[in-house]
């Protein structure tokens, strides 16, 4: 399994690369997700911002309106060592 995952990492890096503006980054990620989807996308990556700061989880939570186990599921990421570059 980790094969194809990795595999598919390597597809989408190599499309996302290739989407070297914001033009072209809008036209791939319109194309391949649906208008909810990216906004999931989007507070994920918000929800990796307020982290950062030092928010806490129930207060983002609340501002953001999402599960708690949605944000800790981005707590546990980071401790993983993964958004290095949010």
């Amino acid at each position: 399994m980790l094969f194809v995952q990795d595999k598919n990492i390597s597809v989408l890096e190599k499309e996302l690369r290739k989407a070297n503006s914001k033009e072209k980054l809008e036209n791939l990620l319109k194309g391949l997700l649906t208008p909810t989807e990216i906004e999931e996308f989007a507070e994920r990556i918000r929800i990796v911002q307020l982290l950062k700061k030092g928010v806490p989880q129930h207060t983002i939570a609340s501002e953001l309106g999402v599960g708690v186990a949605t944000v800790s599921r981005g707590a546990r990421e980071i401790k993983l060592g993964n958004f290095n570059t949010i």
